[in-house]
């Protein structure tokens, strides 16, 4: 797969650039500021984009502005951003309309070689990955109607799905079996009111129902 990285530091864009290389990644191009970012991606149409949120000009959101670019122009380009802290209203932002191949980590997942990794592969392949900071930090911003219709438990499972893990890494975490897993997604589809269909769709529209605190718009 094909990656561009765009960190404004010198050091962990050479460190990042030798990890995904390692991990069997082709970078394709490594920048330094945000609209370096937009032409390495407008000319190498990459699979993926590691972006920082903060770079220069003015070290305030310029990377995830870039970003939000990305996922407009060319949506089948991949975002896994990077950033020191949650930025809310950001994070929102780039998952306002989907949340297929998006993911928003905090660089101290970074030290963690295995998540890092994880996260890239499932958010280049079309996957979601959230930090469960994120999500929290997310999740007490929203809370409107339907949402409450959840119990506890079901409230957890959502928020796990919003982390991008699957049925199977669902029942891990909770210690529960893969049925108890589906039974409670079939019930949070039952109670945010969503229709009958293919079942990945259901699950993206859930998804963005938790992140959007329940407004079906």
């Amino acid at each position: 797969m094909r990656i561009v990285i765009a960190e404004d530091s010198v050091l962990l864009r050479a460190g990042l650039t030798k990890l995904v290389e390692t991990a069997g990644f082709e970078v394709v191009a490594a920048v330094g500021e945000a609209e370096g970012l937009l032409a390495a991606v407008e000319r190498h149409r990459p699979d993926a984009a590691i972006v920082d949120v903060r770079m220069p000009p003015g070290f305030t959101d310029e990377g995830i502005r870039a970003a939000l670019v990305i996922r407009r122009q060319w949506p089948e380009v991949a975002v896994l951003v990077l950033s020191q802290y949650v930025e809310e209203r950001y994070a929102a932002d780039l998952l306002a309309t989907n949340t297929s191949g998006v993911g928003y980590l905090l660089k101290d997942r970074v030290a963690d070689v295995s998540v890092f990794l994880d996260g890239l592969r499932r958010v280049a392949t079309g996957g979601t990955a959230l930090d469960p900071e994120v999500v929290s930090q997310l999740l007490l911003r929203r809370n409107s109607h339907p949402l409450e219709r959840l119990t506890p438990r079901e409230r957890e499972v959502l928020e796990l799905m919003a982390e991008g893990r699957s049925n199977a890494g669902i029942a891990e975490k909770l210690v529960v079996s893969d049925s108890a897993v589906a039974k409670h997604i079939n019930n949070i589809f039952a109670k945010l009111d969503l229709p009958h269909a293919e079942a990945d769709h259901r699950r993206v529209l859930a998804v963005l129902r938790f992140l959007r605190g329940g407004d079906p718009a």
